[in-house]
């Protein structure tokens, strides 16, 4: 993308006149597993591996709520989380104060959340070094821990570089608004016209940070904002070939996760070569669990130097916090120069960014994992007959109370999971969400499928695909 290289040395070259290029500079803290640099030991060495499931990854998808709790969601009573009688158990008591479930509406796909050795890498960094310096990133938050899981993502990615973010909606912001920002450099001898500024396409479907990015770039003004219906290439390459601005980007979501479907990435490679514009791919669901190793979403359709910019979330798979960008080096110093959202929020605390770097060594290592939630997916799809795409299952109900006595069903039968419904899904399009899990069991599977056909006809019901 050579424009697009252009266009961000002539931004970088802008601020640097200012003399506001900002700069990290991590703070140097040996995490417990890394050695001197001079007897160039691999940090991702020293991690403890497993060759299957075991009782600690069931911590991930076994828990338990306040029969309190229980009871208010049967009558869906509002409830602020704060009731008292929940957080007390009752000794001696013939009736037991909590509900055992079984989790089907998370995000910890691979199960790495409980894993001894993200729990030991934590630990491990807290008893090293508390939680760190706190502070913003450009201060005194960023450490060598942040630049070792910056480096692994990268890698990972196939990106020359990567930003740690607070949180992966923090990181579509801090990205949207550079766009914006390059959208407003435009000299003020040009008048102002759809060929001046930035054009940005994005899909009806994508994540509320992506949008919520957008209308905060939008402000900075020059940039045209165009939304091309889900997936479809055709009408994106109709607004593409009608659109007379020279910087043009394509923003998606890789896989969608309200719908479990997803983007044409192959198409969106050619209409790349053929339109020139820069490519963003959300990659929050589809990292660790797509991709022979785990690169996600683009690596599973052999496309991942298509991507021009990949941004993710360390909160799903990696089963820990935070957000970051995969980048190159003059996009991420941008960036951290440029996205208020990373620039002015405390840095991530130092074990996390231990946890996440552990999570990420531990998911590439561990392939059964992967192997095991498309083993579920498969499971599901031959108990049910339904064609799922991916580990996200979204069962289309109709009505909100529908898909509430849905839920609730579910809930007797010992299962967690919760109705959507308004905003986030039009009226007439509510479902129950369900997500599969590594850490899930072939007989979970069957269990779940039984207690579903008896409050919805899996036969008739929608799949979104």
């Amino acid at each position: 993308m050579c424009c697009w290289d252009e266009w961000v040395e002539q931004a970088l070259s802008t601020l640097e006149s200012m003399k506001v290029l900002r700069s990290l500079r991590p703070i140097h803290y040996h995490p417990p597993s890394e050695q001197e640099v001079e007897e160039d030991v691999d940090p991702n060495a020293g991690f403890e591996v497993f060759d299957g499931i075991r009782q600690w990854d069931r911590a991930s998808v076994e828990i338990q709520i306040a029969d309190s709790t229980f009871q208010r969601w049967l009558q869906d009573v509002p409830s602020s989380g704060g009731d008292d009688d929940e957080l007390i158990q009752v000794p001696d008591t013939k009736v037991a104060p909590f509900r055992k479930l079984l989790l089907f509406s998370g995000n910890d796909y691979l199960g790495l959340s409980s894993h001894p050795t993200v729990a030991k890498a934590a630990a491990n960094a807290v008893q090293e070094h508390g939680m760190g310096p706190r502070g913003s990133a450009l201060i005194c938050g960023y450490t060598s821990y942040h630049r070792l899981l910056e480096s692994c993502l990268a890698e990972s990615k196939n990106k020359e570089d990567c930003l740690l973010c607070p949180t992966g909606f923090s990181a579509n912001m801090s990205f949207m608004t550079v766009v914006g920002y390059v959208a407003s450099l435009s000299t003020v001898n040009e008048t102002p016209s759809e060929e001046v500024g930035v054009a940005i396409f994005s899909d009806a479907l994508n994540h509320a940070s992506i949008i919520d990015g957008i209308r905060l770039a939008e402000r900075q003004g020059r940039l045209h904002v165009f939304i091309y219906r889900h997936c479809d290439m055709a009408h994106l390459n109709e607004l593409l070939s009608n659109c007379p601005a020279k910087k043009k980007v394509v923003v998606t979501d890789s896989l969608f996760s309200m719908d479990g479907d997803f983007a044409p990435m192959l198409q969106l490679s050619k209409l790349r070569k053929k339109h020139n514009f820069l490519l963003v791919v959300d990659d929050a669901h589809g990292t660790l669990v797509c991709g022979k190793n785990g690169g996600g979403v683009p690596e599973e359709f052999n496309c991942a130097s298509d991507v021009d910019i990949c941004i993710g979330t360390l909160s799903k798979a990696v089963g820990c916090h935070g957000g970051f960008i995969a980048c190159s080096k003059r996009w991420k110093q941008l960036i951290q120069s440029r996205g208020r959202a990373f620039i002015f929020s405390t840095c991530t605390p130092i074990p996390i960014a231990a946890a996440a770097h552990a999570a990420m060594v531990v998911g590439k290592k561990e392939t059964w994992r992967r192997k095991a939630i498309w083993k579920r997916v498969q499971d599901f799809r031959t108990l049910t007959g339904i064609p799922i795409a991916s580990p996200i299952i979204s069962l289309i109900v109709g009505s909100e109370e529908q898909a509430l006595q849905a839920s609730r069903h579910m809930l007797k039968c010992g299962f967690h999971i919760t109705a959507i419904r308004p905003p986030t899904v039009p009226a007439n399009l509510c479902r129950l969400r369900i997500t599969l899990s590594a850490a899930h069991t072939r007989n979970d599977i069957r269990k779940l499928t039984s207690a579903l056909s008896q409050c919805i006809s899996l036969t008739t019901s929608t799949s979104k695909l």
